[in-house]
């Protein structure tokens, strides 16, 4: 596999998450199968660079975000009218989405 730049890989993470339709979510270990590496590697360009994408759309594969993150993101799931279980986290059941890989960034 050829080494990716870390900007390219970031702006693949994130035009991944500008994908995920409303109402739906996907987690960073999916996210990971389509771009490579892992989901920390996914998280970790999320923190720091996806304040501008959809953020709250990516959580963590049990559905739940982390709680630093649960008060900002629950008024979006509840305009999006994302499936919710009892707890609070999101109903992957229901609101999963499967990223496709994106298409390849231009080189100039």
């Amino acid at each position: 596999m050829t080494r990716i730049d870390p900007e390219e890989y970031v702006e693949l993470v994130l035009s991944v998450v500008e994908e995920i339709p409303r109402g739906r979510v996907t987690s960073y270990g999916a996210i990971a199968a389509v771009v490579g590496g892992g989901p920390r590697q996914v998280g970790a360009v999320m923190a720091r660079h996806g304040g501008p994408v959809p953020w709250w759309r990516v959580v963590r594969a049990d559905g739940s975000l982390p709680p630093s993150h649960e008060d900002n993101a629950r008024p979006h799931y509840l305009d999006e009218g994302t499936p919710l279980r009892g707890t609070g986290a999101v109903d992957m059941a229901t609101a999963f989405w499967e990223p496709e890989p994106p298409a390849p960034l231009s080189t100039g």
